[in-house]
């Protein structure tokens, strides 16, 4: 009990004097995370909605197959990206393995099925009416999603915030891509799992307190949203 109380207390003497490797390990997590969610979101969201808009054969096959990914297994998508990166892969010749461009991809494909899936449910709960009459009016397909994401944008950006909470704390596919290489790509969760096994609690005791905290915030922030979303909607 002494040991980890000691580790606690050292952890919070971490944080407290901006020890600079955990301020490193903190703010590439940071960068890697936002980049791969702004990306993902950036794609996924296009995506999500035009699924939403177009009817056609297979559809609810190809949401139900969507929803199915929302568990991909990190370490599948951390295999698929290293082959894909790899020297004998055909991104090989871009040198991306071990990086923290390896890394970004690997969390864009992560989080990606979530946001476009999300997407779709959050203009599935718009007005139905809203839809037709966009589609009387023959407005522009992409005039017509920019207006039904914008009635929906706090359900949308709700998705987001969640697929950038998946990518922090995702661990098996960086560590895969990323090689968990100290000053270059260790994350917060990375380096949680290496310090722990080499008996480096505090270490690890002071990334965790730093993850929770980042947790707490993305929670909060779901909420927030959330609740304008739920006050629009009794408006």
């Amino acid at each position: 009990m002494g040991e980890i109380t000691d580790g606690f207390l050292e952890a919070i003497q971490l944080i407290i004097t901006m020890n600079p490797e955990i301020m490193e390990i903190a703010g590439r997590s940071l960068y890697v995370s936002i980049i791969a969610t702004l990306v993902a979101a950036l794609i996924a969201i296009p995506l999500g909605a035009l699924i939403y808009y177009y009817e056609f054969r297979g559809k609810r096959a190809v949401i139900n197959i969507i929803q199915t990914l929302y568990a991909l297994p990190t370490v599948i998508v951390g295999l698929l990206v290293y082959l894909l990166v790899s020297n004998s892969g055909p991104l090989g010749p871009l040198k991306l393995l071990y990086t923290t461009n390896a890394m970004i991809i690997a969390q864009v494909v992560l989080v990606s099925p979530l946001i476009v899936g999300l997407t779709i449910a959050a203009l599935s709960g718009l007005d139905k009416e809203m839809k037709y009459t966009i589609m009387a009016l023959n407005a522009r397909a992409y005039r017509a999603l920019m207006t039904l994401v914008r009635e929906a944008k706090y359900a949308v950006l709700s998705a987001v915030v969640l697929a950038f909470g998946r990518a922090i704390a995702e661990v098996g596919a960086v560590m895969m891509v990323g090689g968990n290489i100290r000053h270059f790509t260790r994350t917060l969760t990375t380096a949680i799992t290496l310090n722990t096994s080499m008996g480096e609690f505090a270490t690890s005791i002071a990334l965790g307190i730093i993850l929770l905290t980042i947790a707490l915030i993305v929670n909060l922030g779901v909420n927030i949203l959330q609740h304008h979303h739920g006050r629009m909607k009794d408006d």
